[in-house]
């Protein structure tokens, strides 16, 4: 068994290499032609495609910061790249060798890095200094991964609100969190709402997004395997719902069972759809998340980043509690207070849905978590925070460089 798993794993990067390789020889050729101008905001990411979803969530809000403050992709990863290019929603530069970058710093006046992710290719980024480096993120939530020790490695880190504050806080030793965490909401969440590829009518649209299996026990908040067949079957035979299932891009990459049952799950909507075409069940796997955030009349959500992003927009949601005992769960933020959908009740998914929907006590605590991790969320508000730091970063970037210069002065004279 052993070896026929470790000759899997070798196709798999012998086709990952082949692939690398036939996508650089392809994103030079495009590159040059739209990386051109002057750039002051770099976003940094060393991922290849298979994480796109990380950077993806930040495309509307960085193009209209892009208005005021030019922006480019530098990306580090040839298949990564091309992704990049073919979204076609930011400038992009490639530069998989660290000469590539040096030569691209040498040409432009930076002096932002952002960084939506923790790769550990991101610590080659940091060796360039008279720029601030900051960590914006993918998401919010309350997994281990976001009061992680890393966060030290960034000048500053943008958080959602109170409870990333709290969070860090609580987790780092001698982390000035008053200086380096600027809150800013969830800006992302400003372009949620779009329109919807099915009619309006009297159904009840259930969002189902359940994440990956993780790569360790302690993050093994995936709910296919354990409530997903189960809660989907149930909702596609009452004739009354509709559902949206989008699935975490990652699934079944170190499980194959994880990307089995996920597969049965849209064949199953494929027939469901076969049999009523009025149903209008819907597999969403295109690269914009949001929408269906903002327009499902439920959410049935794994402790992910999703989770925080349907709470931004206050509407009734179900967390799937995870099956193995081992995965770590915050007991003071949101998750000590959720609606959760437990394993025994994922085939009664419908009857909790019903309850979630009519339960005032439930709201009231939706929009009370709502502003202790996100603040204001007006529409425009996350937005303007974000813009407000970037003015403030840069700001401070003006005031070191100008004393750089005073020094400069000094040192002549």
């Amino acid at each position: 068994m052993d070896v026929i798993s470790d000759s899997k794993k070798a196709y798999r990067l012998i086709r990952r290499a082949v692939a690398s390789r036939a996508a650089a020889r392809r994103v030079h050729r495009r590159v040059d032609e739209q990386a051109s101008g002057a750039f002051r905001i770099a976003v940094y990411f060393a991922d290849s495609a298979v994480n796109m979803y990380q950077i993806r969530q930040w495309y509307r809000p960085l193009h209209q910061l892009a208005e005021q403050w030019p922006v480019v992709v530098i990306s580090r990863s040839a298949v990564g790249a091309e992704a990049l290019l073919d979204d076609a929603a930011l400038p992009v530069v490639y530069a998989p060798k660290i000469r590539d970058i040096e030569g691209f710093l040498a040409d432009q006046d930076i002096r932002i890095v952002l960084y939506v992710n923790q790769n550990t290719r991101n610590f080659q980024m940091f060796r360039y200094g008279r720029r601030w480096h900051v960590f914006i993120n993918h998401g919010e939530s309350d997994k281990v991964y976001m009061s992680s020790n890393q966060y030290k490695a960034y000048d500053y880190a943008l958080i959602a609100g109170q409870a990333a504050r709290d969070r860090l806080s609580q987790a780092l030793w001698d982390y000035d969190v008053d200086r380096r965490a600027i809150e800013i909401g969830r800006p992302q969440a400003d372009h949620f709402r779009a329109a919807t590829p099915y009619p309006a009518d009297d159904r009840i649209v259930l969002l189902y997004a359940p994440t990956w299996e993780g790569d360790r026990a302690s993050m093994s908040y995936g709910s296919v395997l354990s409530h997903g067949e189960k809660l989907v079957q149930a909702l596609l035979a009452t004739g009354r719902h509709r559902v949206i299932y989008r699935a975490h891009p990652r699934s079944g990459v170190n499980d194959d069972r994880y990307g089995a049952a996920s597969r049965r799950i849209i064949a199953a909507i494929a027939a469901a759809n076969a049999a009523d075409p009025s149903a209008h069940h819907v597999h969403d796997d295109g690269p914009d998340v949001g929408w269906q955030i903002a327009a499902a009349d439920v959410a049935v959500l794994d402790v992910s980043a999703m989770v925080y992003d349907r709470l931004a927009v206050g509407r009734p949601l179900l967390v799937t509690r995870p099956a193995d005992p081992e995965a770590v769960l915050d007991t003071d933020g949101y998750l000590s207070d959720c609606e959760w959908l437990t394993v025994a009740d994922a085939g009664k998914v419908v009857a909790e849905i019903d309850r979630v929907r009519d339960d005032a006590t439930a709201m009231a605590r939706l929009d009370r978590w709502a502003r202790h991790y996100f603040g204001d969320t007006a529409p425009g508000a996350a937005t303007a925070r974000f813009h407000a730091a970037i003015e403030q970063l840069m700001g401070r970037w003006e005031q070191f460089r100008a004393a750089d210069r005073r020094g400069d002065a000094a040192a002549k004279d």
